[in-house]
């Protein structure tokens, strides 16, 4: 599996596309905005002969959800979160033009992601991992043969996800890290949902939340 990321929206999201030799695709977290940004992340998916067959949230907070309608009306594929952040995914409408976003449209999930469930398109199997304590219902997407997890906005390179949104709980972020993400291997690359990737191994050793 190959990881393309692109960065979007004034809150600097990391947008995730996930594909393998199949050719098959799912789009993580689209933050694509405005129309350069959607352009950007067409543009890329046509030049890689890529074929988008799902799209994926990580959780719902503004910034990872920007672009979900845009990707719906484009490819017209499922569209999966976990139903514990169904509530938050439906809450941005309330909120979007008060953080500068009036344009925003609202998708609504076609399906709800499952832990006993794994996601997999192509040749790529992908592990849902349940992660809460940023938001109600974030997951994170584990993938061993390329020691690679989609982490969201749970841990980060030297720091955390904030806990001050609603929903939100440090305790809980910090069970679900030692959980869910410390026990894999030191060598898995985690691809954060803002700022550079880092390593289980790196964080376990060097963050300050962690220590």
């Amino acid at each position: 599996m190959t990881v393309s990321g692109f960065t979007f929206n004034a809150f600097s999201e990391n947008t995730y596309l996930l594909h393998d030799a199949t050719g098959q695709c799912a789009i993580v977290d689209p933050g694509c905005y405005d129309r350069a940004e959607q352009q950007a992340l067409r543009h890329f998916i046509e030049a890689q002969n890529l074929n988008v067959v799902l799209l994926l949230n990580t959780h719902c907070h503004i910034d990872h959800v920007l672009g979900n309608q845009f990707i719906l009306d484009t490819y017209k594929v499922p569209f999966l979160i976990h139903e514990a952040d169904l509530a938050t995914l439906r809450a941005v409408s309330s909120y979007a033009s008060s953080y500068g976003f009036p344009a925003y449209s609202p998708a609504e999930p076609t399906g709800f992601l499952t832990t006993d469930a794994p996601v997999q398109f192509g040749d790529t199997t992908l592990e849902v991992r349940f992660a809460p304590g940023h938001a109600p219902g974030h997951v994170v997407f584990y993938h061993a043969p390329t020691s690679t997890v989609i982490g969201g906005d749970v841990l980060f390179k030297g720091s955390v996800g904030r806990t001050d949104l609603p929903g939100g709980d440090y305790n809980t972020l910090i069970r679900s890290i030692e959980t869910h993400l410390l026990t894999l291997p030191d060598d898995v690359t985690v691809y954060p949902g803002h700022g550079p990737a880092t390593t289980i191994g790196t964080e376990r050793q060097t963050n300050p939340f962690l220590n």
